[in-house]
């Protein structure tokens, strides 16, 4: 059990005072079995009128209303919470899927849906291709099969650093041989949903215990993986970028069914774009 506190503060700059239209936050720590938050606290300057929804995902959407005008937005999110992850977990999955190809029940594909479905292209099937090949034939074990595949991102894939905020597809990230930890995921996610899993994007933080995690490069950093739904285990853990299972070092903030819809900070400014001058964002993951 880890108890830690999380500071995220994003900044922007303009040349000079400017409005600001709403702001969607994606901040907040989804609690569960596993995370347990004992303190939160969100604030921005200016302030602002903050109300808080769940999104169809179940994250914790904070809406920010700004009036006036200032120089600076600055958005201010800390939390305190508890780590309660085996970082060695045993999955309960069921016997009718512990080999693959397996069936899921009516109700599991039903309520999976979209998060079955490719988010990108793949025109020439490149990608499930590549999948694929980590199918040793049918029978194949299936915890097996996508930690070989997790592990074959890592394998085949060189991290980077990339400040874009956008992700590559999983097609470009397979053909440029190199990624971000989004990356990473994005094309985790989409191999296995080839394969007819349903699987879904993770953001949040990484808490680099031993500092020899791969993700947290930099103080501005967060992090994204993937999880993948198996009757009777849920959905399970998968980190790319660090070839790790379960998450024990991983704090989520999202889920969701494309990296998108995890944007951390999202909203607009009002006036000329060439106002903006700078962002600054700072992440802190520290053992209280």
């Amino acid at each position: 059990m880890t108890r830690l506190t999380v500071r995220h503060r994003t900044t922007y700059r303009y040349a000079a005072p400017t409005a600001f239209g709403p702001h969607r936050l994606i901040l907040r720590p989804r609690e569960s079995r596993t995370l347990r938050l004992h303190a939160y606290e969100l604030e921005t300057d200016p302030p602002a009128q903050v109300t808080w929804a769940h999104d169809v995902a179940g994250n914790a959407v904070a809406t920010a209303l700004f009036s006036g005008q200032s120089r600076t937005l600055a958005i201010d999110s800390r939390a305190e919470l508890t780590l309660d992850a085996e970082e060695w977990p045993v999955f309960d999955i069921a016997a009718s899927a512990a080999a693959y190809p397996f069936l899921l029940s009516e109700d599991e594909a039903t309520d999976l849906g979209a998060l079955r479905l490719q988010a990108y292209l793949d025109p020439t099937g490149a990608l499930h291709a590549w999948a694929q090949s980590f199918v040793a034939g049918p029978g194949t074990d299936t915890l097996s099969l996508l930690k070989d595949l997790s592990n074959g991102v890592a394998a085949q894939i060189a991290y980077e650093v990339r400040e874009d905020d956008a992700a590559q597809t999983p097609v470009e990230t397979l053909s440029r041989g190199r990624g971000s930890c989004r990356d990473f995921a994005v094309l985790f996610v989409d191999a296995v949903r080839s394969l007819g899993f349903g699987a879904r994007i993770a953001s949040g933080y990484l808490y680099d215990r031993d500092s020899d995690a791969i993700g947290s490069a930099g103080a501005g950093s967060t992090h994204a993986w993937a999880e993948v739904y198996l009757p009777g285990a849920g959905w399970i853990v998968f980190d790319p970028t660090n070839r790790s299972v379960g998450g024990f070092n991983l704090i989520p903030v999202a889920a969701a069914r494309h990296i998108r819809q995890t944007m951390p900070v999202s909203g607009s400014f009002i006036g000329d774009p060439d106002m903006f001058e700078a962002l600054e964002v700072s992440v802190s993951v520290t053992p209280v």
